[in-house]
């Protein structure tokens, strides 16, 4: 990582920094208390990675408070989501190349996300159900069978594989390929730390890979449709438009990397919570139902799996009372929003009756880019942490995760449990 012309604010934590993401998780939340009650929006120089070709830009301003991640969210034309959601500015073919509709505002965005979301539509998401349960309970199964003594390393044999395998169903992939496909989402998402590659040059080459996998696929389907969602998406028309092979290849790997990456994180750092506060675990297990919709928002807000994502600002504006021009940079920090002590009572505390409102931004604070798989999502732990318990009730986490060394991604490598 290398430093620019600016220093950070004086007297505020530096979580322009990599070394303050790899402090202790409790000094990070309360660094983000601090610049929650910071008045205005303070501004950070930007940092890159290793032998990345993209000089850091002027830097941005952390949005932290709910209040103000939410305004920017719900505003696209003056917070723009086509210059980029990362930090630092890759050019236009590149930000769609990684983030597809994540990075493009309307009227592309619009196009885009109106054909894909045929393939996301409530009765797709019910009818997926039984196929959820059945991956559970064969995940489930393939652990027990596989860990005599009862004890593994939860993301490795269920939270990782779990999303990934749920996705790859979905989108026709062959079980050959599902470790590829795995090897490739954490190196994407895992770009900054060392174990997963750490270099500019293996995010590339990874990213390639999996995009000429991505187009091969679309191609093969529009020619050979089937009964997955690769078809359905590759056959998707909107006024007679369709989906190119190469925005099937960026739209894959949003999916499959959002897809598997997102909820691999909330399942682990929900065992975590339910393992840490063992009255909420009674309380939600002993009624499931009863509180299965509050608890898994309340998972996602704890975890919070994508940490940031940015906008551009249009016009010259306010928010926060930070006077914004045309052109700066915004970073929405949802991990600080989740915890704002303004809006949740408590919100370090895991919670599993919180109410639903206010809502938690852990899926996007509304607007055009809330998560598309959101009821995915939501369904894949509801039936997940179902099955669990069902199977497995003295399921625990035993000791300490290990966390991805990310800015990005709220990720745990690792994390052992046991049950007897």
């Amino acid at each position: 990582m290398s430093d620019i012309a600016f220093d950070p604010p004086a007297g505020l934590p530096d979580i322009s920094q990599m070394a303050f993401w790899l402090a202790p998780r409790d000094e990070r939340i309360a660094a983000f208390q601090t610049l929650r009650n910071t008045p205005g929006l303070p501004k950070y120089p930007e940092r890159f990675l290793e032998g990345s070709p993209f000089p850091p830009g002027p830097g941005y301003f952390a949005v932290t408070r709910y209040e103000d991640v939410w305004a920017a969210s719900r505003n696209p034309e003056l917070f723009c989501s086509g210059q980029g959601s990362n930090i630092v500015d890759l050019p236009q073919e590149l930000n769609e190349f990684y983030g597809s509709m994540i990075n493009m505002d309307d009227p592309k965005h619009f196009r885009l996300r109106s054909i894909v979301s045929k393939g996301f539509t409530p009765r797709h998401v019910t009818d997926l159900e039984d196929r959820i349960r059945a991956k559970c309970v064969e995940i489930i199964d393939r652990m027990v069978a596989a860990h005599p003594d009862g004890s593994a390393d939860f993301v490795h044999e269920f939270a990782g594989p779990l999303p990934l395998e749920i996705i790859c169903s979905m989108m026709g992939i062959p079980e050959s390929d599902y470790a590829s496909i795995f090897e490739w989402t954490n190196t994407i998402l895992g770009a900054s730390d060392p174990e997963f590659g750490g270099t500019y040059e293996r995010l590339m080459e990874v990213s390639l890979e999996i995009f000429a996998y991505a187009q091969a696929l679309g191609e093969d389907r529009r020619a050979n449709p089937g009964d997955d969602i690769t078809s359905a998406l590759m056959a998707a028309e909107v006024d007679g438009d369709r989906l190119s092979p190469q925005e099937f290849g960026s739209f894959f790997i949003l999916l499959v990397v959002a897809g598997n990456e997102t909820t691999r994180n909330a399942l682990t750092h929900g065992l975590k919570a339910l393992t840490d506060y063992p009255d909420q675990r009674d309380l939600w297990f002993n009624d499931y139902e009863t509180h299965s919709r509050t608890a898994i928002e309340e998972i996602v807000r704890l975890a919070t799996p994508v940490i940031h994502f940015r906008r551009t600002v249009t016009a010259d504006t306010e928010l926060g009372g930070q006077q914004l021009h045309a052109g700066d940079k915004v970073v929405l920090f949802y991990s600080s929003a989740n915890r704002d002590e303004r809006v949740f009572e408590l919100p370090d505390q895991f919670d599993v009756t919180r109410p639903l409102q206010p809502q938690q931004v852990g899926f996007g604070a509304g607007g055009p880019h809330f998560c598309l798989g959101a009821n995915l999502a939501r369904r894949e732990l509801t039936i997940a942490f179902e099955e669990l318990h069902r199977r497995l009730p003295s399921l625990r986490a035993t000791g300490e995760p290990d966390y991805l060394q990310s800015n990005f991604i709220n990720g745990i490598k690792r994390m052992s449990c046991s049950w007897s």
